[in-house]
């Protein structure tokens, strides 16, 4: 496990426009609610591409990068808080 998946697992942190890292507080977070064939494609592209949301945004239109990030950490949270 490498450096940086250990600060954002530990701290939930998130790139800004910058690339720099910021804290993500979860209690602002709304909860986002993707169609099956939405999440079907998100989980199929992070398969090929990773944790590149703007990539993954860009084929499911009207979804922006900072949504299916918080979609996929809102899925995923019991793997960030083990």
């Amino acid at each position: 496990m490498n450096k940086h998946w250990r600060m954002k697992k530990n701290n939930r942190s998130s790139k800004n426009k910058n690339n720099e890292f910021e804290e993500v507080s979860s209690r602002k977070w709304e909860v986002v609610n993707l169609s099956e064939q939405e999440e079907d494609i998100v989980y199929r592209m992070h398969k090929l591409v990773g944790n590149r949301w703007d990539l993954i945004a860009g084929r499911i239109p009207g979804r922006k990068p900072e949504e299916i990030e918080r979609f996929w950490l809102m899925r995923h949270s019991e793997v960030l808080d083990a």
